[in-house]
This record gives structure tokens, sequence and C-alpha cells, in this order.
């Protein structure tokens, strides 16, 4: 059987093209800054985002944490989307290891507004107020099905932060996805910010890695917590080599991957029980709600991976589809045609 994987946009597997630049990657010490493929992965990352300089770390997790770390002090807030990855899916370690807490805030179907977040910014005191040391928002924004701040919302709340003496910082795991469905460039959407975190390793296929950018200071202090985090690496330009052929090719496709949601969307939207509004899905992540067709995501799981089709719950009622450069237009009709026998059976 061969499989269909929504799953997520992370199960990519490296391209033709991505290999052979892995076996043909000049290589050298990273940890003394010596390994060429990095530092033009770096160099690029820094100039598509429109910021000083950048550093390849392992994981979105770990750029995600520095950026926390080197922003706040311990004993503080961040304030967050309620269902941000860095609240919910990174084991606390903004907690365990920065040593602050996440203030989730309740957004508009995932999305934050300046209002909002000046709601939950405080402003220290005795012996119960925590201050707010950062602002960290999400665009795209996972667990709100792909959903994008405009850049408009954005910078209102960069400015309003930044009056108050505040750093914002941004997971932009899938920020080419973003800017696609914004139609501009990914430095139009990291502008206002003082930091961001994008992944090589989802929607632009790379096997591994992540950037964090921001102005040269911040970097040269991220690479000494990179290092204390165990993130320092040797001859790593075999895994910065897939990252620059991510960066060249893979950004120019990634509008057939909301395309091909949209018509995943569009084809559940139409069986009896499942719940989705199509004009909703803006990139390439669909959720949609089964509990009217009388099985629970785990259920419809284990009916789809029955029929080759790969996909996850993420509660008891919702599923999570996302599309990416391994699922073609076939494979979408692949996995309409199982939920059409889901539901029906």
């Amino acid at each position: 059987m061969s499989w269909i994987d929504l799953r997520s946009d992370t199960v990519t597997r490296p391209t033709p093209a991505m290999r052979r630049a892995m076996a043909e990657a000049e290589v050298g010490d990273d940890v003394y800054g010596e390994d060429p493929t990095v530092n033009r992965l770096e160099e690029r990352a820094a100039e598509l985002l429109g910021k000083q300089a950048a550093l390849f770390v392992p994981t979105g997790s770990m750029g995600n944490l520095i950026a926390v770390k080197l922003h706040t002090r311990p004993g503080a807030e961040i304030v967050v989307e309620e269902r941000s990855h860095i609240f919910n899916y990174e084991m606390a370690s903004a907690a365990a290891i920065a040593g602050v807490i996440c203030r989730p805030v309740k957004g508009d179907e995932g999305l934050l507004s300046w209002e909002m977040v000046r709601a939950a910014i405080r402003h220290g005191g005795p012996y119960y107020v925590t201050p707010t040391a950062l602002v960290a928002l999400e665009n795209s924004h996972n667990m709100a099905g792909g959903a994008v701040l405009p850049i408009a919302a954005a910078e209102e709340i960069c400015a309003g932060a930044r009056a108050l003496g505040l750093p914002v910082h941004l997971d932009g795991a899938r920020i080419f996805n973003a800017a696609i469905a914004l139609g501009v460039d990914a430095a139009d959407v990291a502008r206002p910010f003082d930091s961001v975190m994008f992944c090589l390793s989802k929607g632009l296929g790379a096997p591994t890695g992540s950037l964090l950018v921001g102005d040269r200071d911040f970097i040269v202090e991220a690479r000494n917590w990179r290092k204390r985090l165990g993130g320092g690496m040797r001859q790593v330009g075999v895994l910065a080599a897939p990252g620059l052929v991510a960066l060249e090719e893979s950004i120019h496709r990634l509008h057939e991957d909301h395309e091909n949601a949209r018509r995943l969307a569009s084809g559940l939207a139409q069986l009896h029980g499942v719940e989705i509004d199509p004009e909703k899905v803006q990139t390439n992540i669909v959720i949609f709600d089964v509990e009217a067709t009388g099985l629970t995501s785990a259920e419809w799981s284990a009916e789809f991976k029955a029929r080759g089709i790969l996909a996850n719950g993420i509660s008891a009622s919702l599923m999570r589809m996302v599309t990416h450069y391994d699922v073609d237009k076939n494979g979408v009709e692949r996995a309409l045609a199982a939920a059409r026998e889901i539901v029906e059976r």
C-alpha cells in the first residue's frame, strides 16, 4: 500500500536536489564558525528576512527557547496565544529553562490584536503581579488551522509593545506560507519583530533545522545559548546544504500546497457531519470537526489508516490534515475518497 501522509508537513522527504547538495556539501567545524555552507545558509536566511544576522539551530523549539531566554529574565511572563506552539508543544521549556511563565490569551480564531495583548500585559508590583517581559506571536498559526496574522495587526502589536519597552518575538515556523498567503515577501512579515524563528523542515522540505534571525548582537549571544543547550554542531554543512536548496527552490512552490489544502477543505465540507469552512483555509493546514459524524477523531484516524491515509486528531472531535510537496492532487483525491467511505459507512 502506498501511503498518503497528511499528519504534518514535517514528514516530507528531501528532494533529489537536496540529497545531492548533502553529498557534495563543503564543510568545516561550525562551533568555530568555519563551516562555509552553514555560513552561507545563515547569510541567506538573514537576507530573506531582512535582518542583520541568523543562527542555524537543530530545531524550531530550540530557536524559540533561545529567543525567549534572551528577551526575558527569570520570574517574568510572556504573552502568547492560547493555542500557540510555545505554550503547548515545547515541553514547558520556557519555564523549565528560561524561568518564565506563559500568559495565554484567547485570540480571535487564533489571531491576537493589540487590544487583546495590551489587556494581558502586567507591569509588576509587590507580592502577586508577575511583570510581562515579552510578547510572542505565531504566523502562520498551526493550531488555528494555518491562520495568517495580517501585517497591519502585527505592526500594531509590535509598536504598542515596543512603546512599553517590550520586545516581540515571532514563531514563524511557517513564515513563508504566511507570506505567500498575504502576497508579500517574508521580510515584510518579519520586519516589525525583534527576532524571528523559521523552520526548514516543514513545508520547505529540508530534513532538519531552523533559523533564528535578529540583530547582530542578539545572534552573537544566541550562539552562546545554542552551545549551552547542546546545539553546538560540527561539520553540519551536510544539513545546512539542503536548507539552502529549500530557500532557493521550495518557497516558490508552497502555493501548490495551499491550493491542495483548499481543495481538501472544499471536499470535506460536502460530507455529512463534517464541519469546516473552506473559506477560512489560508495556507496548508486543514482542521475539521467530526463530532457530528458519530465517530471520534481517534476512530477517524484508524479508519483513514485502514485506507492508506495517515492523519491525526488534535482533540476528541478535531482532525488536522497538512498538505506538502509529497502529497499531490491525486493524493488529495485519495484522502477525500477515503473520507467519503468513512462517512457512508
